[in-house]
């Protein structure tokens, strides 16, 4: 087995880092992702011996830049699930060095709660010689100023199933038992296929490397233009993880991955099904309101400067339509289940390009 379909198969250890240790590519090699996590977790009943943190509110805090798809799915599970007043959020900047997120937004350029300029204080401060990438999301133990993880799928995993004595009441259930087996296999096709298949197409060090990338890229796609012909979400009739991890990699898809990763036989708004689904997904609350387009052009095309060597944001295109009526109401559904919406917003985390 090759060193690329090894790391496909970590669908649960995926790499949230953009440009600094998460993404390689060289010439005439395929893409790969650096897959390597911090492994500890924050769980309700801690193992003695293990490396494991208990669940306490108001002791973490989350580093969840908005441009990041990896980071984005984070913050909308979070709002989702109503963890806004145990776990705070702070939000760098879109753009970073080769070094480090950094918290451009906040006053002074420090995050406020950590007094760190940038992530990576963390990450040094609990490991010294650490040499792998310094990536977001990623949970800080406040009083010690320590990263605990950056394992960003165990990490919405575990904000569902350990935090749960801190959900909202009406909180929707992100992963139903009944569909658990057949969500973790369609959750690991859009991983391998969508999610890091944009990067696949992206990265590529070769001709060949693209055009396979290419064509797995479309392949999935149009499966999932299939799949939502006759269901409302990806698993049925309610939201779960699954469309969490999809809706971000698609939110980004028209604006970013169409032209800057070359991903470009078909706009959504050119896939009916998934442009519709799309839409519904950013109107729900949760989804759109976590997203900043502006910040997420920003990101890519400034900090990509091997693909963008001039650093010039495209304008376009224009996705107000992501507000416009999706009709996908016709497929019936309750989009949080036997839940309900979140509330608003919480003051200081509204996104500030709304569209």
């Amino acid at each position: 087995m090759s060193n690329e379909q090894v790391r496909d198969q970590q669908a649960g250890s995926e790499q949230a880092g953009h440009g600094q240790g998460g993404v390689y590519s060289s010439k005439g090699k395929e893409y790969t992702r650096d897959t390597r996590y911090i492994e500890t977790r924050i769980v309700a009943n801690p193992t003695p011996g293990a490396d494991e943190y208990p669940v306490e509110p108001g002791r973490y805090r989350l580093v969840a830049a908005r441009a990041c798809p990896w980071a984005n799915r984070t913050l909308i599970v979070r709002r989702l699930l109503g963890l806004e007043d145990v776990l705070s959020v702070g939000m760098p900047g879109p753009t970073h060095d080769a070094d480090s997120w950094t918290f451009d937004l906040d006053p002074d350029g420090v995050d406020p709660v950590l007094g760190i300029p940038r992530i990576k204080d963390a990450y040094l401060k609990r490991f010294p010689d650490y040499t792998r990438g310094i990536t977001v999301p990623a949970i800080v133990d406040v009083p010690t100023g320590e990263v605990v993880t950056n394992d960003f799928a165990q990490i919405t995993e575990d904000l569902y199933f350990e935090w749960k004595q801190y959900h909202r009441e009406g909180a929707p259930n992100l992963w139903p038992d009944d569909l658990r087996d057949e969500m973790e296999q369609v959750m690991k096709r859009i991983f391998t296929e969508v999610n890091n298949g944009v990067y696949r197409c992206g990265f590529a060090g070769s001709q060949e490397a693209y055009d396979a990338a290419y064509d797995r890229l479309f392949t999935a796609l149009d499966w999932l233009e299939e799949r939502l012909a006759d269901r409302r979400f990806l698993m049925g009739e309610s939201i779960t993880e699954a469309d969490v991890r999809l809706f971000t990699t698609l939110v980004r898809f028209d604006a970013v991955y169409h032209g800057h990763f070359k991903c470009n036989r078909t706009k959504l708004v050119e896939m009916p099904n998934l442009w519709g689904y799309l839409r519904d997904l950013y109107q729900t609350p949760g989804f759109g309101d976590t997203v900043d387009l502006v910040q997420i052009k920003q990101h890519y095309y400034i900090v990509h400067t091997d693909l963008n060597p001039l650093q010039i944001v495209p304008k376009g295109p224009d996705l107000s339509a992501l507000t416009s009526p999706h009709g996908r109401d016709v497929l019936g559904g309750r989009q949080f289940g036997d839940g309900t919406p979140p509330g608003p917003v919480r003051a200081g985390e509204e996104v500030p390009n709304p569209l």
